[in-house]
């Protein structure tokens, strides 16, 4: 119940975010629906239900990852003050950030389900004709079980995997001082200490607002994700050179189906990579004596390379995979059947609708680091030419990787 009412009493933008995953768990589902479907109108032993089912992982793990980054931005379940008071601390509020997005999610599997039954015939009126009845299986039975174990699917993951990313996280042990060990008086605290701010981790250093804050550690993952990019680029190379692979549901047959495997260990490769290539974005726009607009977009970028890294990352890979298939099909123009290009906007938009949810929540996290700036006179042109610096340097760096993989994606495949 508290679950419901905090869902019921957020904002519009965080409801317009909501409806966003039920939609995009109403389209997962109806996919897998229709995988089922298709395993009930060809009961001939084959692997082509099972290579459907298995193409439905790419707009489920889309789905899955856009909720999660829902369920951290969602400020209802944002530690406050006085809430541990009340019994609402962080394990609580983790838990009902899950139960929020399995009821998204759930709702999303519900509507699959009717606009499904309602495709084949089994509820009141038939559209269009009649003509999906028999594409979906309408003269079989539904098997009731399997259809709900296949809706289940999406949200289990999605309020398992919100519940690990919101688990509450232990501070790290810190040593205590002994009063007076920095030759501060044990009665009176020092002046010279940061109380926050960079040097709050560092007793007895003055604060000097000329020195620039320490680096920060740059995120692991670069030499990882190169050598997973270098090998999904040559199990691309291998499948293109055994034969015809695996196919789309739908009527798009041919090429990019075959290289599915190394397309994954490519987008797992650039979520790996991305991370770092952003905290590296940031240290170039400081080098070489650094204006204030070139520090502020390169301190944020760096701060945010771990929250905005792994999107852009997955982004990459999609426009990539894109980018190979418009290559490699560029004369053959294929023929897109329905639940292609539904599967196709389901991944698109929801890589995209993360991308953007990860950037509201690093402009939420920066709140307070805004608001003191403004408060010190910083007009607001500085901030903006500062995001605009950022999105331009991203752009600059992303770009030709992004440009780069697809190209080397589709040359074994237009030989």
């Amino acid at each position: 119940m508290l679950a419901l009412r905090l869902a019921r009493g957020a904002h519009s933008l965080v409801q317009l975010r909501r409806l966003l995953v039920v939609a995009a768990s109403a389209g997962t589902g109806f996919l897998l629906l229709c995988t089922l479907g298709y395993a009930l109108a060809h009961p001939d032993p084959s692997a082509g239900a099972l290579l459907r089912l298995l193409w439905c992982l790419a707009p489920a793990a889309a789905t899955v990852h856009f909720a999660v980054a829902v369920a951290r931005t969602d400020p209802g379940t944002r530690p406050r003050p006085g809430l541990s008071a009340v019994g609402l601390g962080p394990g609580q509020l983790m838990a009902i950030s899950a139960v929020t997005t399995a009821l998204s999610t759930t709702l999303g599997s519900v509507l699959a389900l009717l606009v499904f039954l309602h495709l084949r015939g089994d509820l009141p009126g038939v559209p269009f004709d009649g003509g999906a009845a028999a594409f979906l299986a309408s003269d079989y039975p539904l098997p009731l079980p399997a259809a709900v174990t296949l809706l289940l699917l999406v949200p289990l993951a999605a309020s398992l995997a919100s519940a690990v990313a919101l688990r509450p996280r232990s501070p790290r042990p810190t040593r205590p001082r002994r009063p007076g060990a920095d030759g501060d008086s044990p009665r009176e605290p020092s002046r010279t200490r940061a109380k926050s701010g960079p040097y709050a981790d560092q007793p007895g250093r003055p604060l000097d607002p000329q020195q620039p804050a320490p680096p920060l550690p740059t995120p692991g993952g670069l030499p990882w994700g190169t050598a997973v990019i270098a090998a999904g680029l040559a199990v691309e190379a291998y499948a293109s050179r055994s034969g015809p692979g695996l196919t789309l549901p739908g009527r798009f047959t041919g090429g990019p189906a075959r290289v599915f495997g190394g397309w994954s260990l490519t987008a797992l490769g650039l979520m790996l990579a991305a991370p770092a290539i952003t905290h590296l974005c940031g240290r170039l726009l400081q080098a070489v004596r650094p204006g204030v607009l070139r520090l502020l977009a390169g301190r944020v970028l760096q701060e945010e390379a771990r929250r905005i890294g792994r999107p852009l990352g997955v982004v990459c890979a999609v426009a990539s995979g894109a980018y190979a298939m418009a290559t490699v099909y560029s004369g053959a123009r294929p023929s897109f059947g329905p639940l292609s290009t539904l599967g196709a906007l389901l991944v698109a938009g929801c890589t995209v609708a993360t991308l953007l949810t990860s950037a509201v929540e690093a402009k939420h996290a920066r709140a307070d680091t805004t608001a003191a700036l403004l408060r010190m006179g910083a007009p607001t042109t500085v901030l903006r030419g500062a995001a605009l610096l950022r999105a331009g340097a991203l752009l600059a760096a992303f770009g030709p990787l992004t440009w780069v993989v697809a190209e080397l994606a589709a040359v074994p495949l237009v030989r």
